[in-house]
């Protein structure tokens, strides 16, 4: 038993360390954080919201996964909308300095709209596009349209643009 226990933990140990051995020089960073701004317009009650996004990325698979989480509130008329997405993403590496990853996941929204107070789920896809200023991917900029479709009452549609800077966590 305690055989098996040191080969686990030595087996263990070269795959936790073996990533360390296979870095390239140039670095990419541990976390991308997305700052900006986004419009929305419901494609079933006509109407368009504003409000400011923030999300944080992280790449679990090299040029496989990447995971996305953010929260975006946007304001109207009469009505304040807070969104919560978790968003599955599969990056493709255009140049050094552009990406483009197709994403989708699900998002939570809070809603109070004329003093009524509403939760619902949605599902979200978002084609992502990321423009780096240089090869070390630590400052540039991102545009993303995206779809959602709420599973609450009324069944809203509504599609999104979303802009704005990217800032490399190392």
């Amino acid at each position: 038993m305690r055989r098996y226990a040191s080969l686990f933990l030595i087996t263990f140990a070269c795959i936790c360390s073996g990533r360390s051995f296979t870095q390239s020089v140039e670095k990419e960073p541990a976390a991308v954080l997305e700052l900006g701004g986004v419009a929305g317009r419901s494609l079933t009650e006509g109407q368009s919201s504003f409000g400011p996004t923030v999300a944080v990325e992280v790449t679990p698979i090299e040029n496989w996964l990447e995971l996305e989480s953010g929260v975006t509130p946007l304001f109207r008329r009469h009505s304040t909308e807070w969104g919560l997405d978790f968003l599955l993403k599969k990056p493709w590496t255009l140049s050094d300095k552009k990406e483009f990853m197709l994403g989708i996941g699900p998002e939570w929204i809070h809603t109070n709209a004329y003093g009524i107070k509403m939760d619902s789920v949605a599902a979200e896809v978002v084609p992502d596009f990321m423009f780096w200023s240089s090869r070390k991917h630590r400052f540039g900029w991102y545009l993303e349209p995206s779809y959602e479709y709420k599973f609450g009452p009324g069944h809203e549609h509504s599609l999104g643009i979303s802009g704005g800077f990217l800032i490399g966590i190392p």
